[in-house]
């Protein structure tokens, strides 16, 4: 899981088109990003990744090595390993929120969690983060070093629930490193 906001686009091209094809799980991807922004935005990662990424459907099948970036104006959940995108009001003024699909996850994947907040405004993700510790999953923060702006971060830091912090060059491959240990 991987949630995203202000100067999360450049982070978020780095990081997935770094992973492997071969990587073995799903990534779902919450960018802060208007309607009508983010089918282009997951068709130019999908140029240029070795996994393939789509723009979310409400219905899509969670499979290993697909990317999905949340629709624009629709919050995305995980419920029977399937995507669920929903209507309901925003939070934290937005819509895609990275707190519902990390609390959705928490519940849903138990253990087999990771959870990377990146650079952002506000302090959206930072509830998901400590549902996903509490139910035994591993969390990753951006440092404030690399951050266009460190709000998302920070707040996640200051849940206690984060176990890395390191600059957006580093975590791709300790995202590969987590989930090639635990598998």
């Amino acid at each position: 899981m991987i949630g995203a906001s202000t100067g999360g686009p450049k982070v978020l091209f780095e990081l997935i088109t770094k992973l492997p094809k071969d990587l073995e799980v799903p990534l779902l991807v919450v960018q802060h990003m208007p309607a009508g922004f983010t089918k282009a935005f997951a068709e130019r990662l999908d140029k240029y990744s070795n996994l393939k990424v789509i723009e979310a459907k409400d219905g899509d099948k969670i499979n290993s090595n697909v990317v999905y970036i949340a629709p624009g104006g629709f919050h995305m959940l995980v419920k029977s390993k399937q995507v669920k995108l929903d209507l309901s009001p925003q939070i934290h003024g937005v819509r895609p929120a990275v707190d519902k699909l990390f609390l959705s996850a928490a519940e849903e994947f138990g253990e087999n969690n990771l959870a990377v907040i990146l650079t952002g405004m506000g302090r959206d993700g930072a509830e998901g983060i400590k549902a996903i510790k509490l139910k035994g999953g591993i969390t990753i923060a951006q440092d404030e070093a690399t951050s266009t702006i460190f709000g998302m971060p920070k707040a996640a830091i200051e849940t206690g629930c984060v176990d890395y912090v390191m600059p957006d060059y580093q975590i791709a491959e300790e995202i590969v490193k987590i989930v090639r240990g635990r598998s």
